[in-house]
């Protein structure tokens, strides 16, 4: 583990360090080879956990079944989130070992904690991964990398510059059928890629379920509203729509660098994803998977697009929920850029049925298509097997057999993740740009060397937002 004492300590700090090293070699073998089941406590991976709402749990649970961590703080700002947190990790290890944190630098402030895991809402990324990076902590984060381009940008500047391993929640590169269909396309069996089909979802979920208890409170208006994207302020359904926080929820705090806005239930837990304040829909919600697969497929790890073009529905400006219910992006990536043979076209599309949910890549020579519930192929032969076989794979990618597994490999080794976070950086922002052209109603140019919208003051402005007092980019 990475120790945070002075250089006058150096010697410990070595021991630590040297043990990562040595014990990235080892992290293949059985735990009982650890020694009596288990890593002393002093030679563990010690994980702090910071948001207990969808993914954190997923992911704290993970981490609990490795032999080699041990989970020893939680935060949240939700009571009785943080209490389930630190019950759960608590129950796993049958101790009252578990520190539980309102105020995530306090947590982030233990020496003694060499990880952190982020899962919290897209707005408030930016401000704890810059700040948990220059507290030297190794990160496990979700996508998308941030709520703008800016925000990304200064993720990836604080992680390079302070050496940190980066882990990014775009756990489908750890999936054997999504591993298998970006080979495919990178040892070129499809020939060149021409055009790429990404599909994603339309419209909004209503995770929590939380819309039923607002719908029952709109029963008695005369006019019936059944949709939280129709509800706008000025509206006797927005009166009844908004209420007081609940006690157990710090909501200034959640809002954090937001623009403060009131309390409604059902664009808070979860939901937050389809209130451009404080997420940006399905398209940013899912960029980061069928998009970072598109990239990962044709070696645009690094790259980008030139040229995005996108177009979409959304409700009004003010509704409750406000995120587009349909999209459709146009990104065309240059040879010039990327170094492919050709030119290849990207279509990034919600809520439009002839664009499949998933990933498909169409070559000169065939087509692959890969879904969570699918793969396809126009070569039958192709469909064999979890791998390719052998004498097919003179391009070998990254192999992770379980994501959260990676990360804690990669701490260990200090060789970088499946998802470092320049890929999570490059795998977003089509999503980012796509969005920004919607908004302003034009395409736009991107530099992709230099990372920025080529004249077009307008749309400059919207790679990013002001921020609430007192909150800041660490």
């Amino acid at each position: 583990m990475k120790n945070r004492q002075s250089t006058s300590k150096s010697r410990s700090l070595f021991t630590r360090r040297d043990f990562l090293k040595v014990a990235g070699a080892a992290a293949a073998m059985p735990s009982v080879a650890w020694g009596m089941g288990r890593p002393s406590a002093s030679n563990r991976i010690t994980i702090g956990v910071i948001g207990w709402g969808m993914m954190g749990p997923a992911n704290t649970k993970s981490f609990l079944g490795e032999a080699d961590c041990q989970v020893v703080a939680a935060c949240d700002i939700h009571t009785g989130h943080l209490q389930a947190a630190v019950d759960t990790v608590n129950a796993k290890y049958g101790n009252k070992d578990c520190k539980a944190y309102h105020d995530y630098r306090e947590l982030m402030a233990r020496d003694d904690i060499d990880a952190v895991m982020i899962a919290v809402p897209d707005h408030s990324h930016a401000v704890l991964a810059t700040y948990a990076a220059n507290r030297k902590k190794d990160i496990y984060g979700e996508k998308p990398l941030a709520k703008t381009i800016a925000e990304q940008q200064a993720i990836v500047k604080a992680v390079q510059s302070n050496s940190i391993i980066w882990q990014t929640g775009s756990w489908q590169r750890s999936l054997p059928t999504f591993h298998k269909a970006a080979e495919i396309v990178r040892n070129g069996l499809i020939g060149n890629v021409v055009r790429v089909e990404v599909g994603l979802p339309g419209g909004h979920h209503d995770f929590p379920h939380t819309v039923p208890a607002l719908m029952q409170r709109l029963a008695a208006l005369p006019n019936k509203i059944d949709d939280p994207a129709l509800i706008v302020p000025g509206t006797p359904a927005w009166d009844l729509a908004v209420t007081q926080p609940p006690p157990e929820l710090d909501y200034n705090t959640w809002i954090g660098p937001s623009r403060m806005e009131p309390y409604i239930d059902a664009r808070v837990y979860q939901n937050w994803r389809w209130n451009y304040n404080t997420g940006g829909g399905q398209l940013l919600d899912w960029i980061g998977h069928h998009g970072d697969i598109a990239h990962w497929g044709l070696g645009f790890d690094l790259t980008g697009p030139s040229e995005v073009e996108g177009h979409g529905d959304f409700p009004a400006a003010n509704a409750v929920w406000n995120t587009a219910t349909t999209y459709k992006i146009e990104c065309k990536y240059r040879k010039e850029v990327t170094h492919y043979p050709n030119d290849v076209g990207i279509t990034i599309a919600g809520g439009h049925p002839e664009i499949v949910m998933g990933t498909k890549w169409i070559g000169t020579d065939g087509w692959v298509w890969v879904d969570r519930d699918g793969f396809d192929a126009s070569n039958p032969e192709w469909l064999k097997g979890d791998s390719l076989p052998e004498d097919l794979r003179k391009v070998k990618l990254y192999e992770s057999h379980e994501h959260r597994r990676n990360f804690l490999d990669s701490v260990k080794s200090r060789k970088p993740t499946i998802t470092p976070v320049e890929t999570a950086h490059h795998s977003t922002l089509p999503g980012h740009l796509g969005l920004i052209s919607m908004m302003v109603g034009r395409k736009l140019q991107w530099d992709v060397a230099n990372e920025k919208i080529l004249n077009d003051a307008a749309a400059s402005e919207l790679m990013t937002r002001p921020y609430r007092e007192p909150w800041k980019l660490a």
